[in-house]
């Protein structure tokens, strides 16, 4: 009795029992979930092939008093001990969050949220909770000139509090002496930088030309001109299919007509990538106050310094845009 309960206890605790001639796999170990809870759906899901011995050993570990939520890799044929260790240590699989060409609020919370634990509405939540987000010197209308659209490591469990606070940290550092100080010399602080940015991407994607634009832009703001940026106008709408701008659109009354009103809009009308926030920085000093999209669909555009140039540009662009058969 004593050799068959040994061996019994030996294969207990180091024959392989996880994923037994199997791959390595993730499990997600929820931050509310119960001991049955996660025993029942490592068996039911195929991670645990005893259910048992694994259960048996995981309660004499005390696994069911000092579980740690998170995302843990499996190892293909795990002892039931190795895989308790794990999952007891806390020693997560790291996720990556990536996210760009991101125009609204709603759009930034399931990026985020997407490989990580947090509740995309909860993230939501905050950022349009003027309260919470002053804290951090943002406004609601402002607060996603806060996020640095990136490659970032996070662990699973991290909440929409945690994510927050991380970006804000980004964001710090991001905007070190060296940017503080370019923001300083264009009299403007590092949120009008970037929903000035946020315009010159929307305006041109091409990175060789957006300090060119940006140069424009900051040349109508230091004259007091209206911007006269179309991308204002579409994000004004909320129809994002528009390609072609016209006169009605022009009376929106929104505070992102840059047509009716002057200077930068209260907020982005996109979160606008590390490099054209550095374009705006390093902008193209020119006289130009004028452009317009290239005729040839180029996604170029024509500059000018005067009126009577910029309408040459504008009949040409608009001809085209009818030739091609594009009129809204």
């Amino acid at each position: 009795m004593l050799v068959s309960f040994s061996f019994y206890a030996y294969q207990v605790v180091y024959t392989p029992n996880v994923l037994v001639d199997a791959t390595d796999r993730i499990v997600l170990i929820p931050s509310d979930a119960t001991f049955d809870e996660v025993r029942d759906r490592l068996y039911e899901e195929g991670y645990v092939n005893d259910l048992l011995s694994f259960s048996m050993l995981a309660k004499l570990m005390k696994y069911d008093q000092y579980m740690k939520p998170g995302r843990y890799q499996l190892q293909a044929n795990m002892s039931n001990i190795q895989a308790i260790r794990l999952l007891r240590s806390g020693q997560q699989e790291p996720v990556h969050v990536t996210f760009n060409n991101v125009r609204l609020k709603p759009e930034l919370a399931e990026r985020l949220c997407e490989n990580v634990e947090a509740d995309e509405h909860q993230l939501l939540a905050l950022l349009n909770d003027e309260n919470f987000v002053k804290k951090y010197g943002f406004t609601t209308e402002n607060i996603l000139t806060m996020f640095l659209p990136n490659t970032y490591e996070f662990y699973w469990t991290t909440s929409a509090e945690e994510l927050f606070e991380r970006f804000y940290q980004e964001y710090k550092g991001f905007w070190g002496e060296r940017r503080v100080a370019q923001a300083d010399s264009l009299n403007m602080n590092p949120k009008e930088v970037i929903i000035l940015a946020s315009i010159v991407e929307s305006e041109t994607n091409k990175p060789d030309e957006a300090p060119k634009v940006a140069g424009l832009y900051l040349n109508r703001l230091q004259r007091n001109i209206a911007l006269q940026a179309d991308p204002t106008l579409v994000y004004a709408t909320g129809d994002f299919t528009i390609k072609r701008v016209l006169n009605k659109h022009k009376e929106i009354d929104s505070p992102y007509n840059t047509y009716k009103y002057i200077g930068l809009p209260p907020g982005p009308i996109r979160v606008p990538s590390i490099n054209a926030i550095d374009a705006v920085l390093n902008y193209e000093d020119h006289n130009y106050l004028y452009m317009c999209a290239k005729e040839d669909f180029s996604g170029y555009h024509n500059f000018a310094t005067n009126l009577t140039a910029h309408l040459a540009n504008a009949r040409r662009y608009q001809r085209a845009l009818s030739q091609a058969g594009i009129y809204n």
